[in-house]
C-alpha cells in the first residue's frame, strides 16, 4: 500500500492520504512521505497547484496515538521522540507555507487535532458538506497547542481559543463562517468542485502566482508602511516578467495571452 499518493494532470499534482484503517493519521510514514512530496515539488515548476485529501471515511484524525504511546516506552518516557515527532510535523506544516505552488485542502468526514491544523497549513480549502473539525486534544490531556499556530492564524482569537478548551467540533457552515474552508459542497461534488478551482488557479501565470503568494504571507507579518514599501518592490519584480508584458499586451489586444508556463 502507498501511504500518500501521488497523481498529476497537466500542471495540478493531487496528494491524497491513503491510510484509511487509521483514518490517515500522521503517523511518523505520513509525515515522511508528506515531506518527500513537498521538498519534491517545491522543486517542480511545471507544477503550479497541489491538492491535498483523502481516502476512506475521514480526511484526518491527526497522529497517530498508538504510536506516540510506543514512543513513551523510551528511557526518557518518549521526550526526545516527542519533541522530534513534533518538531517533523512542524516542519511539513511550514512547507505547506513556504511551497511555490497554492496549496488547496480537500476535507470530509472528519479533520481533527493536526488534521485539522493541516486544513488550517493550506492556502484554501474546499470541504464536503458534513465534514466536522476540531483540535481536541484537550479531551484527552493533551492540549492543541502545535495546531493551535494555525487555526490561531486562521479564524478570529475568541473562536480558536474555545475550539482549543472545550474540544468541540464545528461543521462546515461554523468553518465557513468562520473563514477555516472557503466553501463547503455536496460530498459527490467535492473532487470536481476542487479540481475547477485548482484548474482556475492553474491557468494563471505560474511565476506571478509564485511571488504572490510569498509576498502574500511575508506581507502579513510587516507593519503597514514596511508592508506597501515590500509589495512595491514585489510589484516591480513582477512587472519585468516577459510573461507579464505579454499578459498585459494580450489584454489590450483582446486576445489570449502566449505565455511560458515552464
Amino acid at each position: 500500500m502507498t501511504i500518500l499518493q501521488r497523481s498529476d494532470q497537466g500542471a495540478v499534482a493531487r496528494l491524497t492520504l491513503n491510510h484509511p484503517e487509521k483514518l490517515n493519521a500522521l503517523s511518523d510514514a505520513m509525515l515522511a512521505a508528506l515531506q518527500d512530496q513537498f521538498d519534491s515539488l517545491a522543486q517542480d515548476p511545471s507544477i503550479r497547484v497541489v491538492i491535498l485529501g483523502g481516502t476512506g471515511k475521514a480526511f484526518c484524525a491527526g497522529h497517530d496515538l498508538k504510536e506516540m504511546t510506543q514512543g513513551r516506552q523510551a528511557p526518557d518516557g518518549g521526550r526526545a521522540y516527542f519533541a522530534d515527532l513534533f518538531a517533523r510535523c512542524a516542519r511539513v506544516m511550514t512547507a505547506i507555507r513556504t511551497l511555490p505552488q497554492p496549496v488547496i485542502a480537500q476535507p470530509h468526514g472528519i479533520a481533527t487535532a493536526a488534521g485539522c491544523q493541516l486544513v488550517a497549513s493550506c492556502d484554501l480549502a474546499i470541504a464536503a458538506t458534513g465534514t466536522r473539525f476540531g483540535v481536541n486534544g484537550v479531551n484527552i490531556g493533551l492540549f492543541c497547542s502545535t495546531p493551535m499556530v494555525a487555526l490561531s492564524r486562521n479564524i478570529p482569537r475568541k473562536q480558536a481559543f474555545e475550539m482549543l478548551t472545550t474540544g468541540d467540533f464545528i461543521d462546515t457552515d461554523r468553518a465557513l463562517a468562520l473563514g477555516l474552508i472557503n466553501r463547503a459542497v455536496d460530498p459527490d461534488r467535492l473532487e470536481a468542485e476542487t479540481d475547477a478551482l485548482a484548474a482556475q488557479i492553474a491557468a494563471k501565470l505560474g511565476a506571478a502566482v509564485r511571488i504572490g503568494k510569498r509576498a502574500f504571507y511575508d506581507q502579513l507579518e510587516m507593519p503597514l508602511d514596511q508592508a506597501y514599501a515590500y509589495t512595491g518592490e514585489v510589484m516591480v519584480e513582477n512587472m519585468m516578467y516577459r510573461d507579464t508584458a505579454e499578459g498585459i499586451s494580450a489584454f489590450l489586444e483582446k486576445r489570449s495571452p502566449d505565455w511560458d508556463q515552464d
